[in-house]
């Protein structure tokens, strides 16, 4: 297969352009710096490296980037320092969210192209009835109101579910809600759920980032996990936290 992916230079995003190439996938990424990859994705033979930010390309040269692929991959994210999360571009997720699919049904390319986007636990699927303690709720009023970057997750996931919705031809799409991450060296055993089994906010789990890039490769390379995720925002916990019960 052939697949771009956003955020490649990021802490779960180079995990996840490392498991496609070790499945055979040819892989092409957009990275600010070059410099900024680790060692082990540099010299790839099945990778392809442009220099640029999102915003910076055109619509047309964003088209002509996704061209050909049969999927896109999302992992893009705010900086954790005041200029990343206070700064501009304030909807870098849903701007590009936004501009993907944009891009995707302008080549018209006869078939469905996968968006994976990944997400957070701390944003609900509203097309299902999640339910969240009174406290939670207060908590993310909060969150909407003090950091944009939760505001970016939460309208990102809401484009793909209200905007290209669940019977695009041109897109099908699912996006990946991890819990509190964490890095680990290798993939463990973790669980998928359609939504949250405890609270994000006081009852956190954790995800490693590894697990993360592993789940989002097999979304988009196994046609039998792709079936059952599809159009859906699936919640992903390491199996060792995942027991608790939400509260």
């Amino acid at each position: 297969m052939k697949i771009a992916v956003f955020g490649a230079s990021g802490a779960t995003g180079r995990l996840l352009v490392k498991q496609l190439l070790d499945d055979g996938h040819q892989v092409r990424i957009l990275v600010r710096s070059a410099d900024s990859l680790p060692d082990f994705l540099k010299n790839q033979e099945n990778l392809s490296v442009k220099e640029a930010a999102i915003s910076e390309l055109s619509d047309a040269d964003l088209e002509q980037f996704v061209s050909t692929c049969d999927a896109l991959a999302s992992c893009l994210g705010h900086n954790l320092t005041w200029k990343g999360i206070y700064g501009k571009p304030r909807r870098l997720v849903t701007d590009a969210t936004r501009r993907l699919c944009q891009a995707v049904k302008a080549n018209g390319s006869g078939k469905p192209i996968k968006f994976v986007l990944m997400n957070t636990t701390g944003n609900r699927n509203r097309d299902l009835e999640e339910a969240i303690s009174f406290g939670q709720k207060c908590v993310i009023g909060l969150l909407r109101l003090l950091l944009p970057p939760h505001v970016d997750n939460e309208q990102a996931a809401d484009y793909l579910r209200t905007q290209i919705g669940q019977n695009n031809k041109a897109i099908e799409w699912a996006a990946v809600r991890p819990d509190g991450l964490v890095d680990h060296e290798n993939v463990s055993p973790y669980e998928i759920h359609p939504s949250p089994t405890r609270s994000a906010i006081f009852n956190a789990g954790q995800t490693s980032r590894i697990n993360v890039g592993h789940f989002m490769a097999d979304l988009i390379t196994d046609e039998n996990t792709w079936a059952i995720w599809k159009g859906k925002m699936p919640v992903i916990y390491n199996r060792t936290t995942a027991e608790s019960t939400i509260e």
